[in-house]
């Protein structure tokens, strides 16, 4: 718990050290979550933007770090749920992908068939397997971030694990 000065207000919060030390970590988790750097980069900056907006009342400066983790998982399933509706709305006439030209170099075939195996799971447990293996957080912080209780998060990531195992059949 945060130490209070004389008058009982909590101490500030150093916003640019935060932000230093939390960027690539919460960045970490919106590219886990979403697979596209620009729009996991828009995430992040935006739950920055938010907790700098709340900054003033958030009662203990410690709480900042699982706020952000909870903007990033609200602000990834928003993208998640746009990118949805576009594909819904918007039907291209040519649907080849262009890839970029370093593509090759940073997703491996692995990770392709990791990625398109996430891609199948229900919404929580994708989250709940990205917080755990990417971000690296234990099962409280995972419960924090998505809103679900501890067990929730446990069985969460025990089926999406199982899902997994049977989508993925061996191939890796």
């Amino acid at each position: 718990m945060a130490m209070s000065d004389s008058y009982g207000a909590p101490p500030a919060l150093d916003f640019d050290a935060l932000y230093r030390e939390q960027w690539r970590p919460m960045l970490r988790i919106a590219v886990g979550l979403l697979d596209e750097t620009h729009l996991a980069e828009d995430v992040v900056q935006d739950a920055f933007a938010a907790l700098y907006r709340r900054a003033g009342s958030l009662r203990d400066s410690g709480a900042a770090i699982g706020y952000l983790r909870a903007c990033v998982v609200n602000g990834t399933r928003t993208a998640l749920r746009r990118k949805i509706m576009a594909r819904n709305r918007l039907r291209p006439a040519d649907t080849t992908d262009d890839a970029a030209a370093d593509e090759s170099v940073l997703l491996t075939a692995e990770h392709d068939l990791v990625r398109a195996a996430l891609d199948k799971l229900p919404d929580r447990q994708r989250e709940v397997l990205t917080l755990r293996f990417v971000a690296e957080l234990p099962d409280d912080e995972i419960a924090t971030a998505t809103g679900l209780s501890e067990g929730g998060v446990r069985s969460a990531s025990s089926r999406g694990l199982a899902a997994l195992r049977t989508l993925l059949g061996g191939q890796l």
